[in-house]
Parts: C-alpha cells; sequence; structure tokens
C-alpha cells in the first residue's frame, strides 16, 4: 500500500496503470487503505488542537480539551470513511453509464486513491496554522481532483473522454456530499458535539 501511496504523489498516471493491473485479490486488499490513511488527519488534528493550539490575531492560543476534540475527531475519521464509501457505490453506479465495468469495491478503491494527498497533507493538522492549512488543504484538494480526472479512464479502461464525463459526475456527487457533511456538522453540533475550548 506505501507504494500506491508514493507512487500517486510522484508518478501518477504510471502508478494508475500498475494498480489497473493489480489482480483481483491484491486489488480487494486496498479496501483497508482509506481505514488506515483516514487515521493521519484525524490523529493529528487530535494532537493539534489538544496541544498546540491556534491563535486569532495577537490573542493567546486556543486549544480544545481532549474530550471534546476526541469526539470530534472520531466523527471526523467515520466521516472520511463513510463519504469514501458511499462516492465510491456511485462511481459503481454510473459505471454502466460509461461504458466502464465495475464493482463497489472498485469504486471505493479508486476514491480513496483519489483522496491521498488529502490523507497526507492532512498531517498539517500537527501545527494548526489557519493560513498555512489552508494554502496546504486547497493544494491537497487540486491534486486529488486531478488524480480522479487521471484514475478513472485508465482503472475503468474507459476512453479519456468518457472518463473526463465519468469523473465530472464523480466531483458533482463529492460537492453534493460536502454539503451534506456541512449539514450534518450544524446538526451534530446541537445535538452535543460542538468544541469546547480550554479556559
Amino acid at each position: 500500500m506505501i507504494q500506491h501511496t508514493f507512487g500517486l504523489l510522484v508518478k501518477p498516471s504510471s502508478q494508475w496503470k500498475s494498480i489497473s493491473e493489480l489482480s483481483d485479490s491484491s486489488f480487494k486488499t486496498l479496501l483497508l487503505y482509506p481505514l488506515i490513511l483516514s487515521l493521519i488527519p484525524a490523529v493529528a488534528w487530535y494532537y493539534g488542537t489538544t496541544n498546540v493550539g491556534w491563535t486569532v490575531g495577537d490573542g493567546e492560543s486556543i486549544r480544545l480539551t481532549k474530550d471534546s476534540a476526541l469526539q470530534i475527531c472520531i466523527l471526523f475519521y467515520i466521516t472520511q470513511v463513510a463519504c469514501l464509501a458511499v462516492l465510491g457505490y456511485f462511481v459503481h453506479w454510473m459505471s454502466d453509464t460509461y461504458g466502464a465495468q465495475s464493482t463497489i469495491a472498485k469504486g471505493i478503491i479508486i476514491c480513496s486513491l483519489a483522496a491521498t494527498p488529502m490523507f497526507i497533507f492532512g498531517a498539517v493538522g500537527f501545527f494548526p496554522v489557519l493560513w498555512l492549512d489552508l494554502l496546504i488543504g486547497i493544494v491537497a484538494v487540486c491534486w486529488a481532483v486531478y488524480l480522479m480526472y487521471l484514475g478513472i479512464p485508465i482503472v475503468m479502461n474507459i476512453p479519456e473522454e468518457r472518463g473526463f464525463l465519468f469523473s465530472s459526475a464523480v466531483m458533482g456527487v463529492a460537492l453534493v456530499l460536502l454539503i451534506c457533511i456541512m449539514v450534518g456538522a450544524v446538526i451534530l453540533w446541537d445535538f452535543g458535539a460542538a468544541p469546547a475550548f480550554t479556559d
């Protein structure tokens, strides 16, 4: 799994090709990929928000209580995995429309591998500096979108033109998921998952 992580960051095209040539059993072991890599941003942000904190202007460092941060980071981890599963299902569901052969596992794996930059760069949570984290986050999202557009035609074995339309449809679903996450976060805050700050 590690070779796929660094391969997608350094030489994505050839890495997608080697992923598409994996045997079925090797391919299905990649279902562990999102479960393991989703831990990186969750653990990083737990540490950063409880031990380092962040500042606004010239004020004091703001930190979350350990209980509050733990609750939020567990929900964050579950949300990452659930979103990749839902997005992977939609990749499978739309595959017939674009002339691709797929399974739900294949859809989840493609989405999880495309999200690699977001997992890796999620480590910025160890040092929560707003402007730096936003900048790195934007780069990670752009790289993940690029990986999705590059990977779907290769792994699904469809022409690039059809793969572009397929990837665009997946991005549309991802944006709807993002809105659902934002609404869900507001609802969960009302039900007791709001952050609690240290004094």
